[in-house]
């Protein structure tokens, strides 16, 4: 092209990723400079609450400019569907997406009606992730796959039997997240404490353990996802008897014996966080190791409470670098039963 091109693409851009930086390169392949029109936060809360700020986007899109193309990228808001394009006389391309390819080129004939030369159209393909699906921010937010397309927890480990090693002992002792004290044998003010300090409306709410998940109900908060094993600290619960499923719209059983994570329990973790309203979890065995398994599957955003024996209950959301932990735990735990 020739110099002072100049290419436009507009779009959310959340949690930046490797098909979005894939889009970019393209587009500066062929042109000298590219205008990102980035969606508000007004026009993105239209898709999803769950978006990052119009900011937090900015910030992600220029610190990656600034090691990869310094003073070729710039950022504007973009407040409609269509931002300037129809009407940039100095513009000379149009990046996108296969999905969007109709949308450029409507673009293009109100260009020619407005006697406009059309955009050159850069279309770039989908990456896919092993599953065949596409790299998108929405699958990112779901927790399903990280920002290069990675399964956090992908189908075929999931029907590993994988052992905890000992050298975790020490690590998994620790509270992993925020720790509200609390005797257990009076958890409610814990409880309140930590559900108080949650994010609003997180996606979803998780309690692990049979004195937490009764906490949760006493306070009003039937969780999304209850897992419970009839135990605390290793022993019988009398308790376990007050913890009713007709609380719940869903009620799943699964076999996981201590110091393991068995396919029945990542398969029931997966099935129950992908229900609509509220399942109740009861594992024969133990549910200890469990937060791993859902902090791998939960979206982004998700609050998981758990009880921390002779503490008080641990709240942790669910964020990148909670998956990215789970990850490397899960990563040092040996199978059992074949690949």
């Amino acid at each position: 092209m020739a110099n002072s091109s100049l290419c436009l693409v507009g779009g959310t851009f959340d949690h930046l990723h490797a098909g979005h930086l894939r889009l970019f390169s393209a587009a500066l392949s062929e042109c000298d400079q590219l205008e990102v029109w980035l969606t508000t936060d007004t026009l993105a809360a239209l898709k999803s609450r769950l978006i990052q700020s119009a900011e937090t986007r900015r910030t992600a899109i220029l610190d990656w400019a600034d090691e990869n193309a310094p003073d070729r990228v710039s950022v504007h808001p973009l407040e409609d569907a269509v931002g300037p394009a129809e009407s940039r006389r100095d513009a000379t391309a149009i990046a996108c997406t296969s999905e969007t390819v109709a949308a450029c080129e409507a673009i293009n004939r109100t260009r020619v009606e407005a006697g406009l030369a059309p955009l050159s159209i850069i279309e770039v393909e989908h990456l896919t992730d092993p599953s065949g699906h596409a790299l998108s921010s929405s699958r990112i937010r779901a927790g399903v796959v990280d920002r290069e397309g990675n399964l956090w927890l992908g189908e075929r480990e999931q029907e590993r039997l994988q052992r905890m090693p000992t050298s975790l002992d020490g690590e998994l002792k620790q509270p992993m997240g925020d720790l509200f004290k609390g005797p257990e044998s009076k958890p409610r003010k814990a409880i309140l404490a930590a559900m108080a300090a949650a994010p609003d409306l997180p996606p979803k709410w998780v309690g692990v353990g049979d004195v937490t998940v009764k906490a949760m109900l006493d306070a009003g908060r039937v969780p999304d996802l209850g897992v419970i094993d009839g135990m605390t600290q290793r022993t019988p619960w009398e308790g376990a008897g007050s913890i009713d499923p007709a609380e719940f719209d869903h009620h799943l059983t699964c076999v996981n014996p201590a110091g393991l994570l068995t396919p029945d329990l990542k398969r029931k973790v997966r099935e129950a966080l992908a229900n609509h309203g509220n399942t109740l979890l009861e594992v024969e065995g133990e549910e200890d190791l469990a937060p791993i398994v859902v902090h791998l599957l939960a979206p982004l955003g998700s609050v998981i409470l758990y009880g921390q024996p002779g503490k008080g209950v641990v709240l942790r959301v669910t964020d990148e670098a909670t998956k990215a932990r789970a990850r490397r735990i899960l990563d040092l735990f040996t199978t059992e039963v074949g690949e």
